[in-house]
C-alpha cells in the first residue's frame, strides 16, 4: 500500500544542491502563478472600482489561474517537478515519491513564494489590498470544506495521471496544461462559493498580508485531504507495487 512508502529522508538532504535549486524552483514558480492569479483579481477590482463579483470576473479568475499556473508548473518541472501547491507535494509524499524532508523544504519555499507575490502586488499597485479568500453568504465552513476535498482530489489525480505515474508516456507532455485547465475549471464551479484554492500555499499569502485568518484553516483541511485521498487511489488501484521505482535525490 502506498502508506508503507513514506519515506522520511536524511537530514543531510536539506542540504544537497538539487534539494536547494528544487526549492528555490518552487519558490519562483509560486511568485509567478500568485502574482498572474492574485493580480488578475487586483485588476478587475480596479477596473470596476471594487464593483460586486460577476460572471466576467470569474471568468477572468479561471482563465488567469490555468494561464498562470500553466507557465508556473513548466518552468519548475525539470528542477522540482513543478508542484506549485502543498497539497500537491503532500500528495506526492503520501504516495512514496518524495521524503517528508524535502517536502518541508517545497512548502516553506511555496509559502514564502505566495507571500512575496503578495508583497509585491501590494508595492505595485500603490498598496491595495489582496483578495483573500472567504466564504460566499449561505456557504458553511462545511460546504466549502467538501468543495476544497472534491476539487483538489481532482487536481491531484491528473498530477498523478499525467506526471507522477511512469506508464504516462507521451501524456507527460501535457502534464502542465492539463493541470492548468482543471484548476480553470474548478475555479469556475467553486469560485462563487469559497474562491476555490486548492491551493494552501495561495490561501496563505493573501491571509499574511491582510492579517484575515477566518476560516483560513478549510483552505489547508480540504486540499490536504483531498490530495491524500488522489494519492492513496490512484496509487493503490493504477500504479501499484510493481510500479514504483526506488526514490533518488531527484525523485519529483
Amino acid at each position: 500500500m502506498a502508506m508503507y512508502r513514506i519515506a522520511i529522508g536524511s537530514p543531510a538532504e536539506a542540504g544537497q544542491p538539487d534539494a536547494i535549486r528544487a526549492a528555490f524552483a518552487e519558490f519562483f514558480s509560486m511568485i509567478i502563478f500568485v502574482f498572474a492569479g492574485e493580480g488578475s483579481g487586483m485588476a478587475y477590482s480596479k477596473l470596476t472600482n471594487n464593483g460586486p463579483a460577476t460572471p466576467v470576473g470569474l471568468i477572468a479568475a479561471s482563465l488567469s489561474h490555468a494561464f498562470g499556473l500553466f507557465v508556473a508548473v513548466s518552468v519548475g518541472a525539470n528542477h522540482s517537478g513543478g508542484h506549485v501547491n502543498p497539497a500537491v507535494t503532500f500528495g506526492a509524499f503520501v504516495g512514496g515519491n518524495i521524503t517528508l524532508l524535502r517536502s518541508i523544504l517545497y512548502w516553506i519555499a511555496q509559502l514564502l513564494g505566495s507571500v512575496v507575490a503578495c508583497i509585491l502586488l501590494k508595492s505595485a499597485t500603490g498598496g491595495m489590498e489582496t483578495s483573500g479568500f472567504s466564504l460566499s453568504p449561505g456557504v458553511s465552513v462545511w460546504n466549502a470544506l467538501i468543495f476544497e476535498v472534491v476539487m483538489t482530489f481532482g487536481l491531484v489525480y491528473t498530477v498523478y495521471a499525467t506526471a507522477v505515474d511512469p506508464k504516462k508516456g507521451n501524456v507527460g507532455i501535457v502534464a502542465p496544461i492539463a493541470i492548468g485547465f482543471l484548476v480553470g475549471a474548478n475555479i469556475l464551479v467553486g469560485g462563487a462559493f469559497d474562491g476555490a484554492s486548492m491551493n494552501p500555499a495561495v490561501s496563505f499569502g493573501p491571509a499574511v498580508v491582510t492579517w484575515q485568518w477566518t476560516n483560513h484553516w478549510v483552505y489547508w483541511a480540504g486540499p490536504f485531504i483531498g490530495a491524500a485521498l488522489a494519492a492513496i487511489i490512484y496509487d493503490n488501484i493504477f500504479i501499484g507495487d510493481d510500479g514504483h521505482e526506488p526514490l533518488s535525490s531527484s525523485d519529483f
